[in-house]
């Protein structure tokens, strides 16, 4: 069960995190600016309210999420299989792919428990479908489906589903993980009026105060009628276009065909079955794991405030790795390995490691142990890695 719900979790945990974490960001709302001469006036603490209030009942559509992130290019494996070396590199490979170029997504939504996002590219389709207390995720390029029966208990479905699926359990909770957090470090405001997936939105800027971060600017686009998020574009300082980009090209909001939901498995599929009990077990797993990452977060140490915040951890020892060639442990370790091998060593009065750049962060893992990362050039790093 646990290879089960982790193989399901990477394929879509690359772009939600991606959103989430540039997403999750310091606002301030007492800026005033007009929205366009179409639009009534709004203040942005006036706009994040509404977006905070909106309710979400139903809507199908088509979502767009570009990246430019500039990690680099690493020859990994792209198989995929029943277990194994090749279903992990394939499953970093996919992380990796995500991360650069586009990608198209259709979603349909009708209430908390009839959900379906489907991933659409040139080499097939992976669906998650959810359909009362079917949750089915479903690859087509390798014709492979997993059937997982949530419990009846409704909290529990819920619990168990967001344990499945890495998801938010519902659009209010994304919403307040996005929006959760006040700061004085970002200017916010209102700037002129926008049409996305052919609806009139206002458009919410977030521009960092800081000149040390690499985030130039998150803007925004929030529909003027149902106040519900339509598009995200996050840019740098390196780059004149968005580094990421997650809009709707297409949206309804009428109530999806009920056939969207209905998922039968093709002749030839490789089936899995997990049980509900099987679920809420590993949705416990899931919380002791979390409970073992907060004590981990409580050893990071933070230098800095607001956008140029870097985070310092000293990373879990490495176990022995004891496991056979070719088996799911060394074939993770052999992609993780071969990644690292492929970025540049940097040294200093730090110490020496590795340096991973992008176009909105930086990391570096030292050759003892550590990792820092932060939305910063790479000096920034140095300079905290060195401070005592």
């Amino acid at each position: 069960m646990t290879s089960i719900t982790t193989r399901s979790r990477r394929r879509w945990l690359a772009p939600l995190a991606a959103v989430a974490a540039t997403a999750a960001i310091a606002l301030t709302g007492g800026r005033f600016a007009l929205a366009g001469d179409d639009l009534a006036p709004r203040t942005a603490a006036e706009l994040l309210a509404d977006v905070q209030r909106a309710r979400l009942d139903q809507l199908s559509g088509t979502v767009v999420q570009t990246a430019d992130l500039g990690l680099p290019s690493l020859p990994v494996p792209g198989g995929a299989g029943a277990g194994g070396a090749a279903s992990i590199d394939g499953a970093i490979g996919q992380m990796l792919s995500l991360a650069s170029g586009s990608h198209t997504w259709r979603v349909w939504y009708d209430g908390e428990t009839r959900q379906r996002l489907a991933l659409i590219s040139s080499l097939g389709e992976s669906d998650i479908i959810r359909n009362g207390t079917d949750l089915w995720f479903w690859s087509s390029s390798d014709r492979s489906a997993t059937h997982l029966t949530l419990p009846a208990d409704t909290n529990a479905q819920a619990r168990a589903a967001a344990a499945a699926t890495g998801l938010p359990r519902t659009p209010e909770e994304a919403a307040r993980l996005a929006l959760d957090s006040i700061d004085p470090t970002t200017k916010a405001e209102v700037g002129p009026a926008v049409t996305v997936a052919g609806r009139a939105a206002y458009e919410l800027v977030l521009t960092p105060k800081d000149a040390a971060t690499l985030v130039s600017q998150v803007r925004v686009a929030v529909d003027s009628e149902r106040k519900l998020p339509l598009r995200v574009q996050v840019y740098s300082t390196k780059l004149a276009t968005p580094a990421i980009e997650v809009g709707f090209t297409a949206i309804d909001f009428a109530a999806p065909e009920a056939r969207q939901f209905d998922f039968t498995p093709p002749p030839g599929t490789t089936l899995t079955q997990v049980s509900a009990e099987q679920l809420v077990a590993a949705a416990g797993d899931g919380e002791a794991a979390a409970a073992v990452g907060a004590d981990r977060a409580r050893a990071m140490r933070v230098t800095g405030t607001g956008w140029s915040r870097v985070v310092v951890a000293k990373l879990p020892a490495e176990q022995e790795n004891t496991q056979a060639p070719g088996s799911p442990t060394s074939g993770g370790r052999d992609a993780l390995s071969r990644f690292l091998g492929g970025l540049p060593r940097v040294t200093g009065a730090w110490g020496s490691g590795r340096l991973l750049e992008g176009t909105l962060w930086s990391a570096v893992l030292t050759d003892d142990g550590r990792v820092a990362l932060g939305a910063v050039p790479p000096a920034g790093l140095y300079a905290a890695l060195a401070a005592k």
